[in-house]
């Protein structure tokens, strides 16, 4: 995959909301992503405006602002061109693999779609640590993202051991991520030694989490029929004829 390449490091002059910009030449959204992709790779992330990203993209105040609310919002949306590259990936070679090995090749194809913009993640991710606001909100972007991930693997995700399952791998796959911003290595020894860790805790945990579910099974239904039982001891009984009272 072709590194994105970089622009020249600009001023943070005000944006001149009469200048002519020329037409992108790729869609609005994505031209918006590339530009702070760039801008980020090249100067601390606090130090660039919305006008420096749209001046780069090609595009009006405007027009950015009828794409993206906001500078995180841009960056977030870096995540579903991440996951579009992903899952336009053909993974039907491997079917009939173990699921383990199905999800080392799904986040290892999201780390290679990822590689272009690693300069500018490495700087970014500095910039945003400690900042417990903007990690959350990029929770909430990389929660959307692995559950089409997990879904490429074939792995469910509904119900609350899904829901748990998804968590999980968001914060494996976080641990990975910082290992590979520091692996320059072209063969990626340590990423996927990372990776092939993370998953085998992860199975592990589940497998306990799975085992605590059928334990507490029985307690749960129990509580049930005890709540059932108790909700139509209260219901007063409704007269034949009578209509029953309405909520």
């Amino acid at each position: 995959m072709t590194e994105t390449a970089g622009s020249p490091k600009k001023g943070r002059k005000p944006a001149d909301p009469g200048a002519h910009h020329e037409a992108p030449t790729q869609p609005p959204r994505e031209a918006a992503v590339e530009a702070l992709m760039r801008l980020a790779a090249e100067q601390p992330w606090n130090d660039i405006e919305v006008g420096d990203i749209a001046r780069e993209a090609g595009l009006s105040l405007a027009e950015l602002r009828d794409l993206f609310p906001s500078k995180g919002a841009i960056l977030a949306g870096l995540a579903r061109i991440i996951d579009r590259k992903v899952l336009e990936e053909d993974g039907a070679d491997l079917a009939e693999e173990p699921t383990r090995e199905r999800l080392f090749d799904v986040l290892m194809r999201r780390l290679d779609a990822m590689t272009p913009y690693k300069p500018a993640l490495r700087r970014i991710s500095f910039a945003l640590r400690g900042d417990v606001l903007s990690m959350l909100a990029l929770n909430g972007v990389a929660l959307n993202s692995h559950r089409y991930m997990l879904a490429a693997a074939g792995i469910d995700t509904e119900g609350p051991l899904g829901r748990l399952k998804l968590q999980g791998v968001v914060i494996a796959f976080a641990r990975v991520v910082e290992t590979w911003l520091q692996d320059d290595d072209p063969s990626l020894a340590r990423t996927m030694a990372r990776l092939d860790k993370e998953i085998r805790s992860g199975e592990r945990f589940m497998e306990r989490a799975e085992d605590a579910r059928r334990l507490v099974a029985p307690f749960r239904a129990l509580g049930r029929s005890l709540l059932d039982r108790r909700s139509r001891s209260r219901t007063p009984d409704v007269e034949d004829g009578e209509p029953a009272p309405s909520l």
